[in-house]
Parts: C-alpha cells; sequence; structure tokens
C-alpha cells in the first residue's frame, strides 16, 4: 500500500470511530429522555390521577367478589373504563395503605383511581356482615 492509502485509511478509520460513539451517544440520549418522561408521567398519574371522562361521566356498576386482590379488581377496573393504568392503581393500593373490599359498588367514569380505592377501601358492609 502507498503511503497516501494509509492516511486515507487512517482518516476514515477516525471518521467511523467517531461517527459510531456519537450515534451510540445519542441513542443512549434518546432512551433516558424516553425514560424520564414515561417516569415522569407515571409517577403523575399515581400522586395526581385524573378521571377517565369530565363530568358528569357515566355510571358503571361493578360486583368484587370476596378473595379478590387489589391486582384484579385493577384489570376489572380498567377493563369497564374506569382507571387509565392498572400498574398505577395498585402502587396508589399500596402506598396510600387502601383495602379493596369486597361489594356491589356504582363508579362513576368522572372519579379519579384514588377516589374509587378510597370508596372501595371505605365499604364497610362486608364486614358488619362477618360479626
Amino acid at each position: 500500500m502507498s503511503r497516501a492509502t494509509k492516511e486515507i485509511n487512517k482518516i476514515t478509520g477516525a471518521v467511523i470511530a467517531v461517527s459510531s460513539r456519537l450515534i451510540i451517544l445519542a441513542l443512549v440520549v434518546l432512551l433516558l429522555y424516553e425514560g424520564v418522561t414515561r417516569g415522569y408521567a407515571f409517577g403523575h398519574e399515581i400522586f395526581y390521577a385524573s378521571a377517565m371522562e369530565e363530568e358528569p361521566g357515566r355510571d358503571k356498576e361493578l360486583t368484587v367478589a370476596k378473595g379478590t386482590s387489589v391486582a384484579q379488581t385493577a384489570k376489572l377496573l380498567k377493563e369497564n373504563g374506569l382507571i387509565a393504568n392498572e400498574y398505577s392503581f395498585i402502587i396508589q393500593a399500596e402506598f396510600f395503605d387502601y383495602k379493596v373490599n369486597p361489594g356491589d359498588y356504582t363508579f362513576n367514569t368522572s372519579m379519579t383511581s384514588k377516589e374509587i380505592l378510597q370508596m372501595m377501601n371505605e365499604n364497610t358492609g362486608e364486614k358488619e356482615e362477618e360479626k
């Protein structure tokens, strides 16, 4: 190889190395940005939950059977269009120390997940029957 060819190969190698590092850096920045924005949105949903619909909303009747877990209840609520994210509902129940009591409920789509949890936590109909 001639000296000029060696110089061209050296310069090309340096350009490729710098380009690949910039691409990797851009991907890392993009992933961090996505992670931070999604994390913020999830945290916002946990502490400042919004309703699925504006007032007056629609009433939906649900029955929570005895022995139903918080995760099963969250799935039921999501299927009925009462909450947006079942994982944030589960975390809210744990964080705010709410229990999901069995019973028949009438929820409104204008209720937040925290209001739904409060209603389910305050239901004492099942507890009084056991006494």
